[in-house]
């Protein structure tokens, strides 16, 4: 396993060099590799987005953008990832919605920012009428226009109004354009001409040259409402009536009546799915799912009514437990369409599969014998060693807060105070009575130059032992780095250190607290009475605790 990792490091290593150098797809191909010998490595998911990014294949940038996130939830950058792929498939309301849940992790990411920022820009420009998802089931449905869709020049001028709404200009004096216009718009436009006052035209859309004046041409029939389409949709209201007043059965037979009516209209199946549901009939409910689909990918239905059926079928899944069914099709679901509560049951599914796997990996014995290796390793000074098997025996029982101790104790000899004293304070956690628990916290601190915190530590285990020698033999230490004159050098990297914290920068920008410093050089009785308010005692003593100030 662990061989496996190092070889899906080295893909990585060669998939980020040819991405540099810039070919893209023999980085894919390193990436791919990578991602066969470990499935587990968000970073190799995220990368290879980038890489498909490069090469226009959005959809599967997309897709492994989303599998990023959902390896590693809180990394920042799996969302950006997210943002920059709807970015690119002009999908720019969900890139907004993306780019906000990084941000949610990582405030300051200056490039979830941008990110962001673009998003907005682009979600806010004026919608271009001939690029809307249903255009072309719109004009399939017309008479007139379905025609037309037989024209190759037709459709050559219809590509080109998709991507630049304002090349109509050049289409003006074309009868097919104008009917298009109608249709997509849904009004009679007669014989004026798009740029005209009161044409239905969108305003941004509005062209400011005048066209050559021509003769005027007789008003085309007004549009032909289809009957079947209307009672379908009275069929789909009756159907909606009775589903919320539970009375299933009626309502499954206006929604089929709707169906046969209409059946280019997906929406009257994922209604019905929505019934079987509601009955527990699962199978059947997946069923009707997986046909609403493909009506509604054979007459370009809107993805949100897409995304909606998969989200249905991951309810299903969800509700009989299968999870990892249920993730994968919340996952399709929002590869087609980011919605809020589809994006909180994958989670929710995600946590409840992950707590799943823990509790099955949990084995007191194995966790034992793990902690025992640890223990052999950590005296013959293997300490990266003794951190995996330490790490393996909490897998197996996260409850033991020795093993927490002596981890932490291996995380000292490496100089990863951070992770020892998160370790400790988990040991202190799970056994608040366990004074080793709260030397080596009091250790760390020292090693950290926080000697004021150290000593409450070790003053805590005094308390619960008396006796205890490393305790003892740790308070002796504060006192002694207390009272140390620190050299020249050491004062700057103090200063440095708790100037990092945003704690103490608010502090010392407090002008009340600068007036409080000086009065204390000045005077250090004024001290006492400082002390007698609360918060200015708290604050006093989170900058000696900084090691920024020292009272003798």
């Amino acid at each position: 396993m662990a061989d496996n990792a190092k070889k899906a490091n080295d893909c990585k290593v060669q998939g980020n060099e040819a991405l540099q150098a810039g070919d893209f797809d023999k980085a894919i191909g390193h990436y791919t590799e990578g991602i066969a010998l470990d499935e587990t490595n968000h970073i190799l998911f995220s990368n290879r987005s980038a890489a498909y990014a490069k090469v226009g294949k959005y959809d599967e940038a997309l897709a492994d953008a989303l599998k990023t996130t959902q390896i590693k939830p809180e990394w920042a950058k799996g969302y950006s990832r997210v943002g920059t792929a709807l970015s690119f498939l002009k999908r720019h309301e969900d890139a907004v919605a993306a780019f906000k849940d990084g941000l949610k992790i990582d405030p300051n990411n200056q490039l979830l920012r941008d990110g962001l920022a673009e998003a907005e820009r682009q979600s806010s420009r004026p919608a271009n009428p001939f690029a809307a998802p249903e255009v072309m089931a719109r004009l399939a449905a017309d008479p007139k226009t379905r025609a037309y869709l037989t024209q190759p020049d037709y459709m050559k001028m219809l590509s080109t109004l998709q991507e630049d709404p304002n090349a109509m200009s050049g289409f003006l004096q074309d009868q097919r354009f104008q009917d298009t216009l109608s249709v997509i718009l849904g009004v009679n436009l007669g014989a004026k001409r798009p740029s005209e006052p009161g044409s239905g035209f969108p305003p941004s859309f509005q062209q400011q040259q005048e066209a050559p004046k021509k003769a005027a041409e007789p008003e085309p029939e007004p549009m032909e409402v289809d009957p079947a389409k209307t009672g379908a949709e009275e069929e789909k209201a009756l159907g909606n009536a009775a589903y919320k007043s539970k009375d299933f059965g009626t309502a499954l037979q206006h929604y089929d009546k709707a169906f046969e009516l209409d059946p280019t209209n997906m929406l009257y199946l994922t209604n019905k799915a929505a019934v079987y549901f509601e009955q527990g009939e699962y199978d059947q409910c997946i069923e009707v799912c997986l046909k609403a689909e493909e009506v509604g990918r054979s007459n370009r239905a809107d993805f949100k009514q897409i995304a909606k059926a998969f989200s249905r079928i991951g309810n299903v899944h969800f509700k009989r437990e299968a999870y990892e069914e249920s993730i994968k099709w919340y996952q399709k679901s929002l590869a087609e369409h980011r919605a809020a509560d589809v994006l909180k049951k994958c989670q929710r599914a995600e946590k409840i599969l992950a707590d799943r796997k823990s509790q099955a990996y949990l084995d007191p014995e194995i966790a034992l014998k793990s902690k025992t290796e640890g223990n052999e390793a950590f005296q013959k000074g293997d300490f990266p060693t003794a951190v995996k098997m330490y790490t393996e025996s909490l897998k197996r029982n996260p409850e033991d807060p020795k093993v927490y101790s002596n981890r932490a104790a291996c995380y000292t000899k490496l100089a990863e105070f951070r992770l020892g004293l998160k370790d400790c304070e988990e040991c202190i956690r799970l056994d608040p009575q366990f004074v080793k628990g709260y030397v080596r916290k009091g250790l760390i601190h020292l090693a950290l130059k926080e000697s004021s915190k150290a000593s409450q530590v070790f003053q805590t285990a005094l308390e619960l032992d008396p006796e205890n020698r490393d305790a003892r033999d740790g308070m002796s230490k504060c006192y002694s780095s207390q009272n140390k004159p620190m050299t020249e050098e050491e004062r700057e990297q103090t200063a440095q250190r708790a100037m990092a914290d945003p704690e103490v920068q608010q502090i010392m920008r407090d002008p009340a607290m600068q007036t409080i410093l000086q009065q204390m050089q000045q005077d250090p009785n004024a001290l006492k009475a400082h002390l007698k308010n609360p918060a200015i005692a708290e604050k006093i003593q989170k900058l000696m605790d900084s090691g920024l100030i020292a009272i003798r």
